[in-house]
């Protein structure tokens, strides 16, 4: 029986769109802590507020996003989010003080939000149901490859040639996105032209019930994978081998390109739970590697293991949040799920950072393994429950 097909035009499209956001969002990641330190002479705890800012704006309106995207259409939503998206990118070499930068990074963290909400919802409708746990895989797959490419590519333009032309780059690479956007087909999604539109607040309309519990144990694992993506360069640098941190997430990324053709594929025939329960055993062995480091060998070793944890249980608890959803919920499904892995990032990275301080970055990734290994007993109990809940509504 023949397959449908996955890697239509708009799926690639889609998927290059994302990357490229993902891209400009991870240059920046990188670039911006450098800038407020060295250009605007300010401290690292201001650095991490830019970053924070960026998140909480992304987070709050992603619970709007979704309502936007079921009114107006996916790709309408899509387009104006990237044409947000850009604008604030284009303004980042003109920022000159503190509070300019926090404002930029408040609208930047909006386009942010409402197109990763999109571009999500888009490949939601694209991606056969057949092949769905197959299709986010390399969906996500593309956001990993900017988590590997955009720190590598912004620390070293900024490196040799400094922060102007580095966010002359971004702007590039944010315009690529809108690019792509309209090159996308126009999406014939449940819109609801005629009415006018009017915001719900009601807690049904800001999150999508059936995607709270999977999304709720992706933020608990989030939190574990914030400590990584914040604070593994500093770790590097405390090992002495400050060189490999910024091929951590390319050994990373390359594990996930070569295993997603396989895993991808076995979540659709064998289901979530063959896939599920061995990546956290993965996730857990790799965070327990990475605080047993001495050298640059071991150091990349955990993250093409964590790579091959992590990097299998995001998509797949994606897949399985987007699944449960009824058709027209779909993009707030995305939004729920984003926004709470959202959440588990940002407030991670300042758990994380205050537990470090007093723990040392050895033994917080040794607790971090066991914590992860306990997340096999969240993911238990919320597989079981919403089980008896499928069955009991039937």
């Amino acid at each position: 029986m023949n397959k449908p097909a996955l890697w239509t035009k708009d799926f690639i499209g889609t998927a290059l769109t994302n990357f490229f956001v993902f891209m400009t969002f991870y240059f920046l990641l990188v670039t911006l802590p450098v800038y407020v330190l060295n250009q605007l002479h300010k401290t690292e705890s201001d650095a991490g507020l830019a970053t924070t800012v960026f998140l909480i704006s992304a987070i709050l309106i992603r619970f709007i996003s979704g309502q936007w995207v079921e009114h107006y259409g996916k790709k309408k939503v899509l387009i104006a989010s990237l044409v947000l998206f850009l604008g604030a990118t284009v303004l980042y070499p003109f920022v000159n003080s503190m509070t300019a930068l926090l404002l930029l990074r408040l609208f930047h963290g909006i386009g942010f939000g409402m197109a990763t909400t999109a571009a999500g919802a888009m490949v939601a409708g694209i991606i056969p149901n057949s092949r769905r746990g197959e299709g986010m895989g390399y969906y996500v797959m593309f956001m990993n490859l900017a988590m590997a490419i955009g720190p590598f590519a912004g620390l070293a333009i900024m490196n040799n040639w400094g922060s102007t032309p580095a966010f002359i780059v971004s702007a590039v690479i944010a315009l690529c996105a809108l690019l792509l956007g309209f090159s996308l087909k126009k999406d014939n999604g449940h819109k609801k032209p005629a009415e006018k539109f009017k915001f719900n607040l009601s807690p049904g309309n800001l999150l999508e019930k059936s995607a709270v519990p999977i999304s709720l144990t992706g933020t608990f694992f989030a939190i574990v994978y914030s400590g990584i993506l914040s604070f593994v360069s500093v770790y590097a640098k405390e090992l002495h081998i400050g060189a490999a941190a910024g091929f951590f997430f390319v050994v990373y990324a390359v594990v996930i390109v070569l295993s997603r053709p396989f895993t991808g594929r076995w979540f659709d025939r064998y289901g979530a739970n063959m896939i599920v329960y061995p990546s956290i055993v993965l996730f857990a062995g790799g965070m327990l590697l990475l605080s047993q480091a001495g050298g640059a060998g071991l150091f990349l070793f955990a993250a093409g293991v964590i790579g091959l944890g992590w990097g299998t249980l995001f998509p797949g608890f994606q897949t399985i949040a987007i699944s449960q959803a009824p058709p027209e919920k779909k993009a707030l499904a995305t939004a729920t799920f984003l926004s709470l892995f959202d959440l588990g990032i940002g407030f991670g990275s300042f758990v994380m950072g205050a537990v470090a301080a007093g723990l040392g970055f050895k033994l917080l990734y040794s607790v971090c393994a066991v914590y992860v290994l306990g997340g096999s007993l969240v993911y238990y109990f919320v597989q079981k429950n919403s089980r008896q809940i499928k069955h009991s509504s039937h």
